[in-house]
C-alpha cells in the first residue's frame, strides 16, 4: 500500500493539468503492453489485447478485449480535470510596477487559498514553426514564477473576520517587475520553440509544493488535484492488472459540467463502445456496470455538523458509497449491493455518504453517463477534505482499498 501511495503522489505530481495526466497515462499504457487507436481510422482488435484512445490530449478511454460474453465491462469513470486558475487569452496587465497576468477561475475554486502559494504554469500551447507548421506542445514550467499576494491585516482591520474575494480584481497573479513584458516571446522561449509563432494557449496556474504523507503515523495523504487525478490513478492501476474485461473512462470539463466532445456528456465512450461491440452494443451496455469513482466530502472534525449524522464517511475507514434520490448520485440497490458484496469478499469497508437535507448536492460524470448510455451506475469516491482547495487531504488506507474492490468487482 505504502508504494502503491507513493506513486500515486508521483503521478499527481507530474500531472498539473489534464494534458499531462493523459500523458502521464498512455506512458504506463504502453509500459503495460496497451496499443494507442486513433479515432480518424478503422480499428481492428484482437483477443487478448488491452488498447487506449485520446481526444484532445485531456480525456483518455483504454480497455481490455473483448468484454465478458455474461458481464460485459466494468467501466471505470474518473474526470482529469480540477478547479484552479486558467490565464486569460491576453493575460498580461500592470499595476503598481509589477507586472500581472490575468485570470479566469476554472469550476467551484475555493478562491481563499491561493493567496501567498508559490505558483508556475503548465497547459499546452498552439504555434507556427520556423517552417510555418502549426504545432502543439505540452509545457510546465515547473519553478514558482507567480504568486497572489494577501493584502496586510493593517490596511484591512476586518480580515479575520468580514473579507470577501473578487475574482476579477483580487486572484491576480503577481508575475515581474517593470512596465514592459513580451508574454508571446516568453512563453516560446520556455517552450524552447523561441523561432515560433505563438497562435493559442491553454495554461493553468497550479501550486508547485509537491504531494506528501502526512500525519504523526503518516495516515493522510496531502496534495493538489486528488479531486480527481486520484481516481484516475486507482482506475488506471485496477485496469492493468485486473483479470477481468475493463474499461477506464478518464474525461475532461467535469468540474464545468461535463458538456462538450471531451467530457461525459459528450459521445466519446458512446463511440468507443459502439466501435468494440458492433452490432451488440445494446447487449453489451445491458451487461456492462459503470463504477463511477470521485472523491467523496468527508466528514470535517471541526465543522461536524455539516455532514447528516448517519452518512458521514471518515478518513480511513472506507470507500464512500455515494447516494442521492434526486439522482445527483446514479447509485441504485442493485449496483450498491453488487458493490458491497464484492467489497465485503474483498475485506474492504464502505461507507456511505448521503448529503444534508437542507444542503445542495454535487454530482458526478456518473449520472450524466448513466443516462447517456443507459448503463446501470454506482457512484463511489475516497473521503476527503477541503475539497477544491489548493491542496485536499485523504487517508492513506483508502485509494488502496477502492482499488482493491475495482480489481475483483468483474467477479461478482
Amino acid at each position: 500500500m505504502r508504494k502503491f501511495n507513493e506513486k500515486l503522489i508521483q503521478f499527481i505530481d507530474a500531472s498539473p493539468t489534464p494534458f499531462h495526466a493523459v500523458e502521464q497515462m498512455t506512458v504506463v499504457l504502453k509500459s503495460a503492453g496497451y496499443r494507442k487507436l486513433d479515432e480518424c481510422e478503422t480499428w481492428t482488435l484482437q483477443e487478448g489485447m488491452g488498447y487506449y484512445v485520446t481526444r484532445n490530449d485531456s480525456s483518455i478511454v483504454a480497455f481490455t478485449y473483448p468484454p465478458s460474453a455474461d458481464k460485459g465491462y466494468t467501466i471505470v469513470g474518473a474526470h482529469t480535470d480540477s478547479p484552479h486558475l486558467r490565464l486569460k487569452p491576453n493575460p498580461v496587465t500592470k499595476s503598481a510596477g509589477t507586472i500581472r497576468f490575468g485570470v479566469e477561475p476554472y469550476g467551484g475554486v475555493l478562491l481563499n487559498v491561493w493567496f501567498d502559494r508559490d505558483l508556475s504554469l503548465a497547459g499546452r500551447i498552439v504555434y507556427v514553426d520556423e517552417a510555418g507548421v502549426r504545432r502543439e506542445k505540452l509545457i510546465d514550467i515547473k519553478r514558482p514564477i507567480g504568486i497572489v499576494s494577501s493584502l496586510a491585516i493593517h490596511p484591512d482591520r476586518e480580515a479575520n473576520s468580514n473579507r470577501s474575494i473578487n475574482a476579477q480584481t483580487d486572484i491576480v497573479p503577481m508575475m515581474a517587475c517593470g512596465e514592459e513584458f513580451d508574454f508571446e516571446s516568453w512563453i516560446l522561449e520556455e517552450a524552447d520553440e523561441s523561432s515560433g509563432k505563438l497562435l493559442a494557449h491553454e495554461l493553468s496556474f497550479y501550486d508547485v509544493q509537491k504531494g506528501s504523507f502526512l500525519g504523526i503515523h503518516e495516515e493522510f495523504i496531502t496534495s493538489a488535484r486528488l479531486d480527481n487525478l486520484l481516481s484516475c490513478y486507482v482506475g488506471l492501476q485496477a485496469l492493468i492488472h485486473t483479470k477481468n474485461p475493463m474499461m477506464l473512462a478518464c474525461m475532461d470539463h467535469e468540474e464545468v459540467g461535463s458538456d462538450s466532445h471531451v467530457g461525459a456528456g459528450g459521445t466519446f465512450v458512446e463511440e468507443v463502445l459502439r466501435r468494440v461491440a458492433g452490432n451488440d452494443f445494446s447487449a453489451l451496455i445491458r451487461r456492462s456496470l459503470m463504477v463511477s469513482c470521485d472523491n467523496a466530502h468527508a466528514q470535517h472534525p471541526n465543522f461536524p455538523t455539516k455532514h447528516e449524522s448517519e452518512h458521514a464517511p471518515l478518513l480511513n475507514q472506507g470507500v464512500a458509497i455515494k447516494i442521492n434520490a434526486n439522482q445527483r448520485y446514479a447509485t441504485s440497490a442493485r449496483t450498491m449491493g453488487r458493490f458491497v458484496q464484492c467489497a465485503q469478499k474483498t475485506g474492504i469497508a464502505t461507507q456511505t455518504f448521503v448529503t444534508r437535507s437542507d444542503t445542495g448536492c454535487g454530482s458526478t460524470i456518473g449520472p450524466i453517463t448513466s443516462a447517456r448510455l443507459g448503463i446501470e451506475t454506482i457512484d463511489v469516491g475516497v473521503p476527503t477534505l477541503a475539497m477544491h482547495s489548493i491542496r485536499e487531504l485523504a487517508g492513506t488506507d483508502d485509494a488502496y482499498g477502492l482499488y482493491q474492490i475495482l480489481l475483483h468487482i468483474g467477479e461478482v
